[in-house]
């Protein structure tokens, strides 16, 4: 029988990791492959893992055609529904999918029409997976959420995104480191989860200190004479001295980035001096 193994489908399924592999691996040399693999045409679309155990251990396999495939796209929204509805699907997978969901949907939504023959009001219509918040109820997640994986899709270097997809970095912190150059972003991940966390929480730090402070809200009241002792006149003298903090946390702030970027220079150099002795 022959198989065709397509790259692009495959991708859409996280590795299992060592133990996971391994458990599924005892079954079924135990039991024996129990599921048919799932066939469109000669292309799996699902079981690639069972398929690849079966095969280094001549395991007998079972397969079955879904014969309600009419192009490729329909296979890929299959599949990603497929996983979706898995609980074993991580959160950042699961954006991963629903925004290829929503690429495969919008290219294959009909041109619209011109604004003259366009429907107006209710009857205008509205294409499916178009807006964040239909992306983020598909995958379970928060908008906001959606828009970090968005980040991390268009800014992380591939070892912060391997770090995210593994659950050693957060969704809300791989997001924030990847905001730094790709180099600090490769470094930071190379010295472990306590440095990325360090690298996240010194960014938004640093943000913090950068915003401008809100004005204090002076209320002042109508009956009571100004005397110039009242309590928001002391607040008001006191602005500028709150000003000169902010300054002095920004410039430690400053010095603890650099700081921070000095050690993983000397990490990367750690790294490569160890690579080179093996």
């Amino acid at each position: 029988m022959n198989i065709t193994i397509n790259q692009v489908l495959q991708s859409y399924i996280d590795p299992l990791t060592a133990s996971e592999y391994a458990a599924l691996e005892r079954s079924l040399l135990a039991e024996g492959c129990r599921d048919a693999l799932v066939l469109w045409n000669d292309v799996l679309i699902d079981g690639h893992n069972r398929y690849a155990i079966c095969r280094q251990h001549g395991i007998e396999f079972k397969t079955i055609q879904n014969t309600s495939f009419t192009s490729l796209d329909d296979v890929m929204l299959w599949m990603i529904d497929n996983h979706l509805a898995r609980r074993s699907v991580s959160d950042f997978q699961r954006g991963v999918l629903a925004l290829r969901k929503k690429e495969i949907v919008a290219a294959r939504s009909p041109a619209p029409v011109s604004a003259q023959d366009a429907p107006e009001g209710e009857n205008a219509p509205k294409a499916p997976m178009s807006t964040r918040e239909e992306v983020a109820k598909a995958a379970r997640l928060s908008s906001n959420q959606i828009s970090q994986i968005e980040k991390i899709q268009k800014a992380a270097s591939p070892e912060l995104v391997e770090a995210v997809r593994s659950g050693t970095i957060s969704i809300n912190a791989a997001a924030t480191v990847a905001s730094l150059p790709p180099e600090e972003q490769v470094a930071a991940v190379a010295g472990g989860k306590k440095l990325l966390r360090q690298a996240a929480k010194e960014i938004r730090e640093q943000r913090a200190a950068t915003r401008t402070p809100r004005e204090p809200k002076v209320h002042v009241s109508q009956d009571t004479p100004e005397t110039g002792n009242e309590p928001w006149a002391e607040n008001a003298a006191q602005a500028p001295s709150e000003t000169e903090r902010l300054r002095g946390e920004i410039a430690s702030l400053k010095q603890k980035v650099a700081q921070l970027q000095a050690e993983n220079v000397e990490l990367n150099q750690r790294i490569a001096a160890l690579i080179d002795a093996s």
